[in-house]
């Protein structure tokens, strides 16, 4: 087995930036990768500035230690005396991750859920239309409005009148409730590449999306191996692999019980994995095959595709792996669903799984 390969870093410092915010940047990278151990991150960032020359005769390693402390990201009040994170550094990788991954959406208009039924909403759209007993002050098109009095009663003496005006139509937003299922199977950190890292970057950016740009919208993560279970979007960052396989069917399953307790219309599950359903339970025993498509642990996972589709709840799948025979498996469940599914690198998957939400909060399912 190998473990994290390191390539030659050249650190390049950002204008503007002061000393700690450069190697916070460094430092909340270590934090994820490391899953939450902050004297193995701090070991790592002493080595690479060692190495690197990062910080100057001014300011060192320790003296970020001691602003980490008073800035609030790393404390050591507990029973062991160690260096934890708190709640603060989890906040700012989710914000890095978001900038990262997302950076361009700044430029981006107003982003909430749109759908094409328009009525009395709260989302102003470019149709015009006249005015009905009912619409607010706040809809009528006021330049529009003046336009028609004047064509309408002449250019002497100013006239409007109710037939004269017209409103901007508005939109309904929908709101749209998520699962975003995470493989940490063994297999995404075998190989000599790191997938859970990226994996990891791409839902803390999808989470600080959703929070702040589309708050009505609900995202649940949850994660499967050998077993599925839920996790706190604030435990994203220090999420690691385990000795797992790949039970498809356990994470499918529970998004689809979070997802009926969701009163939302609009549902979907994006899943994220890099291999073949290899697990399932069966009792309290699990049954597992590594060895090729189990036709035992496909036809089930087949079964809960379908069990989807009936309950309009698209799964996107988020292949990071091109192997022959997982594109069979992907080609049939998403056949079996009728949902979307994407081959993607570990490069391309955040923009990926960015714009496949955003064309589905467009559309009813």
């Amino acid at each position: 087995m190998k473990g994290y390969r390191f390539s030659k870093f050249i650190p390049q410092k950002a204008q503007g930036e002061s000393a700690f915010d450069n190697l916070l940047n460094i430092f909340l990278q270590l934090i994820s990768i490391t899953g939450g151990d902050v004297s193995e991150a701090l070991s790592w960032l002493t080595n690479v500035d060692k190495q690197y020359n990062i910080t100057d005769g001014q300011y060192g390693i320790g003296d970020f230690i001691e602003d980490l402390k008073d800035k609030g990201y790393i404390t050591e009040e507990n029973q062991d005396g160690k260096f934890e994170v708190t709640g603060k550094t989890g906040q700012e990788i989710r914000k890095s991750s978001l900038e990262e991954i997302f950076g361009k959406l700044k430029k981006a208009g107003k982003g909430q859920h749109k759908t094409n039924f328009s009525g009395t909403g709260d989302e102003s759209g470019t149709d015009r239309r006249p005015f009905e007993f009912g619409d607010s002050i706040q809809q009528i098109a006021m330049t529009d409005s003046i336009r028609n009095a004047q064509i309408n009663h002449g250019f002497g003496d100013f006239m409007m009148t109710e037939n004269d005006l017209e409103v901007i139509e508005t939109e309904y937003k929908t709101q749209t409730s998520t699962v975003l299922m995470i493989d940490i199977s063994h297999s995404m950190i075998l190989y000599g590449e790191d997938r859970i890292t990226p994996a990891k970057k791409v839902a803390m950016a999808l989470a600080e999306l959703i929070t702040t740009k589309y708050p009505k919208d609900t995202l649940d993560v949850i994660v499967f191996g050998n077993d599925a279970w839920q996790i706190e979007i604030k435990d994203l960052p220090y999420l690691q692999v385990g000795p797992y396989h790949t039970n498809t069917i356990s994470g499918l399953e529970l998004a689809m019980d979070i997802l009926r307790r969701r009163k939302n219309a609009n549902k979907q599950i994006f899943m994220i994995t890099d291999g073949k359903p290899t697990c399932m339970k069966v009792g309290i025993k699990y049954y597992k095959n590594a060895f090729g498509l189990d036709p035992k642990i496909l036809n089930k996972t087949l079964n809960l595709a379908t069990q989807c589709r009936r309950l309009n709840i698209p799964v996107t799948t988020f292949m990071i792996a091109s192997d022959p025979y997982l594109k069979q498996f992907v080609q049939e469940f998403t056949t079996a669903n009728n949902g979307n599914a994407y081959y993607s690198s570990l490069k391309g998957l955040g923009h990926l799984i960015f714009e496949d939400y955003k064309r589905n909060r467009r559309k009813r399912f």
